[in-house]
């Protein structure tokens, strides 16, 4: 019921219904099994490689979250990522997701793999953390990261509230000698305005725009003038979503640097995307 009428506003208001009661008892459920998982360590991260549109290197990878549950399975971040942020769990749960990937990369060092950049996605709720940038210096000093390895990924809708607060916050981060990048570029309501107050490095093109890019001269005319913006002014374009090879074709010939996708391939184990860039 709270959460029912929170989705209606400050003045919202909700009636019981046998419908709403049920899906407030799955809600309260899913809750207690969240901060379950989150002891049990139930969460883990998958990757998803980055790559040069030119050379087809692999120069990055995003860490992806993903939650086991032991009775639905593998659930994506959409299916929970909402209630975590409700429920006060999304700092704990955030605060693991950077370490484990921190520390995942420090593992691919030791075993000698070719550096590469790690994106990291992080919620409104860690922006407006003041010891966050703190916390994210202790554990690059702890675990050895070149700092210029390590982007975060900020939503365009994360940057919609306390603006001073949060960039004075990325600002922090930034200081460190960390990337930062707007995720989901294009989707939001202020994108231009972001680029000129935030200390930005890369914009990442929403894969909502290139889905259907080759059959949609609206989404060409979009993501065209989103590379030539982003080059413009010196930042580095990666798409998102990229499953066809014609997709990848088009974004090569406009000038894209990067993408990621199913065409080159799923998220996947740590493991396995260590094969993927052994010397």
């Amino acid at each position: 019921m709270m959460y029912q009428a929170k989705a209606k506003g400050r003045n919202g208001y909700a009636f019981y219904t046998p419908m709403l009661t049920e899906v407030l008892e799955a809600s309260f459920e899913l809750e207690r099994a969240m901060r379950q998982a989150v002891e049990q360590e139930q969460f883990l991260l998958l990757y998803q490689p980055q790559v040069d549109v030119e050379s087809g290197e692999i120069v990055g990878v995003e860490a992806l979250l993903r939650w086991q549950h032991p009775e639905l399975g593998l659930m994506l971040p959409e299916q929970f990522i909402s209630l975590a942020e409700e429920s006060g769990l999304i700092l704990p749960l955030g605060r693991w997701l950077v370490r484990q990937a921190l520390q995942q990369v420090s593992q691919w060092q030791i075993d000698g793999l070719k550096p590469v950049r790690l994106s990291i996605n992080i919620s409104n709720h860690q922006l407006a953390d003041v010891q966050f940038a703190s916390e994210l210096g202790e554990l690059l000093g702890q675990f050895g990261l070149d700092p210029g390895l390590i982007e975060l990924e900020v939503t365009e809708n994360s940057c919609a509230e306390n603006l001073e607060i949060l960039i004075e916050h990325l600002e922090s981060i930034k200081a460190l000698g960390v990337q930062i990048a707007i995720d989901d570029f294009g989707t939001g309501y202020s994108s231009l305005s972001y680029l000129k107050q935030f200390p930005v490095d890369t914009l990442k093109v929403d894969r909502t725009f290139i889905h259907d890019l080759i059959g949609s001269m609206e989404n060409q005319a979009i993501v065209r003038a989103m590379i030539v913006l982003g080059r413009s002014l010196g930042l580095q374009v990666i798409s998102e979503g990229v499953e066809q090879s014609a997709e990848l074709a088009w974004l090569r010939a406009e000038g894209c640097d990067t993408y990621q996708g199913f065409l080159h391939s799923q998220p996947m184990s740590a493991e396995a995307f260590a094969q993927l860039i052994m010397p």
